[in-house]
């Protein structure tokens, strides 16, 4: 990918920072919601689902605002297969896996873990190009992977069995998002951001939607309260469609690698979140643990923003 002027020039766009800044921040917001309807009795799937269902006409009305009708059906075959397989991996397999796990673990656990997908990027990066990274980027790597084991316990027993299966769901999930980024590097810049996420979204939906009302039919949506149905419509406003279209444009702005290190106020801000609206507490592994992973994002991403 080539860098912006700005990157060039070492200045930084102040709006493409807020923006970067605030999809974060809307990202981490996803485990609350998602909490709170889990306690309204509905379940993981229907959560991803109706999340789904709810963005998926706000992706088109992005989408069509960008670019002309003809110009979306003209896409090449291979993009739009390529763009498919990546949505179907990330937001239905990875999702599923994702929300699933927040019935297990803390969400302030999730997103710490979630953040993960920079390390195994580097490592498909490494593999593909056939080349051992820079130390710097070894250390990173290794920094992210050790805070990871602290995040699911550490050398706590009790709480490592506790959040094993939990925390393996999430990173699963973080696997399929760091495909769907390698993915995504290379296809958007043939037919543009807002075009390949629409073609992921409509995929993923066409696989959630079956899926849900095979498996559960309609009993889940007819007991839905109100607060229920605005608890979704704000999980798929506000911690799907908006903080996309956001960080789409902050990339735009500032560049996929400043763009990254501002998005690593995601972390504490769910940590923050979490222990005023859920009540949730980390563990002093799982503090140490944030620490690490939030760092070696950090000297990753400096890293490769020297190494360009």
């Amino acid at each position: 990918m080539n860098p912006t002027h700005n990157e060039r020039s070492g200045l930084i766009d102040p709006w493409g920072a807020i923006a970067c800044g605030a999809a974060a921040m809307l990202f981490a917001a996803k485990g609350i919601f998602a909490k709170q309807l889990y306690a309204l009795g509905l379940g993981s799937e229907g959560v991803v689902a109706i999340r789904a269902i709810i963005a998926l006409p706000l992706f088109w009305w992005f989408a069509l605002r960008r670019e002309h009708w003809q110009e979306i059906t003209q896409t090449p075959r291979s993009a739009v297969f390529m763009a498919a397989m990546a949505g179907a991996l990330c937001y239905y397999i990875g999702a599923l896996l994702d929300f699933l796990a927040l019935t297990m673990i803390d969400a302030s656990v999730e997103r710490v873990l979630i953040f993960s997908y920079p390390a195994m990027v580097v490592i498909f990066t490494s593999v593909r190009d056939r080349r051992w990274p820079p130390v710097s980027i070894q250390v990173a790597t290794a920094l992210a992977y050790l805070g990871i084991f602290f995040t699911m316990g550490g050398f706590d027993l009790v709480e490592l069995r506790a959040n094993v299966f939990g925390a393996l769901l999430v990173i699963g999930s973080a696997l399929s998002y760091a495909i769907y980024f390698l993915v995504s590097e290379k296809y958007t810049r043939s037919i543009g951001s807002a075009r390949f996420t629409l073609i992921a979204m409509t995929t993923a939906t066409a696989c959630l939607a079956p899926h849900y009302f095979l498996r559960h039919g309609t009993t889940e949506i007819v007991v839905i309260e109100p607060v229920g149905w605005l608890l979704l419509v704000g999980i798929a406003v506000f911690c799907m469609f908006l903080p996309a279209s956001l960080q789409a444009e902050g990339v735009r702005r500032i560049g996929a690698q400043r763009g990254s290190v501002v998005s690593s106020v995601g972390p504490p801000t769910t940590v923050l979140l979490a222990f005023f609206l859920l009540g949730e507490r980390l563990s002093a592994w799982q503090w140490l643990g944030m620490v690490l992973i939030v760092l070696g994002i950090l000297v990753l991403d400096l890293a490769r923003t020297r190494n360009r």
